[in-house]
């Protein structure tokens, strides 16, 4: 049995090759979605300056903002949460803890890391994991049945796919950029 919580249906992560699209596609996303702030190839001081710009765009759009980082900078930052592995979420209150898995082994750390989220990933084929493999429909269900909280799709998610999985809630880098 998973626990009530009403997270967004739509996740727009950051990533190096989306930034330059991310203004626009943050106006674009419908309202009271979410954001989720990686940017990881930036420096700290770069970072913060363009997670404020983008937190900006999405909370003009209503959006939840989720920085991809520790407890305390999700807070020191003024983010709604964090992202992160589940032994990466920390336990600071007032934020979502959003966790991110990829087989059974993680999805069970998440449950019991109690976060409030799981994204779980690859779905399809995606640029992010080139190479690797992906879970398919079948496994993807098999393995969002296993866990304790809403599940995000993730991994060459697109509205198609979302429809054809199908899954209320996914989210995409390119999907929706």
């Amino acid at each position: 049995m998973t626990r009530a919580n009403p997270l967004p249906a739509l996740w727009l992560l950051s990533d190096a090759r989306n930034d330059a699209v991310l203004e626009h596609a943050l106006a674009r996303l419908p309202r009271r979605n979410a954001f989720v702030f990686r940017h990881y190839h930036l420096d700290v001081m770069a970072r913060r300056q363009r997670f404020e710009e983008l937190a900006a765009a999405a909370r003009a759009g209503g959006h939840l903002v989720i920085l991809s980082g520790p407890a305390e900078l999700a807070q020191e930052w003024g983010a709604d949460g964090i992202y992160g592995l589940p032994e990466q979420l920390g336990k600071l209150p007032g934020l979502l803890r959003l966790a991110a898995a990829h087989d059974a082994r993680e999805v069970a750390r998440a449950n019991r890391a109690c976060a409030d989220g799981l994204f779980l990933s690859p779905v399809f084929p995606t640029r992010s994991h080139r190479g690797g493999g992906c879970l398919g429909p079948e496994r993807f269900h098999e393995l969002a049945a296993l866990a304790e909280m809403p599940v995000i799709a993730l991994g060459g998610m697109t509205a198609e796919r979302a429809e054809a999985l199908p899954w209320p809630r996914w989210a995409a880098i390119d999907g929706l950029s």
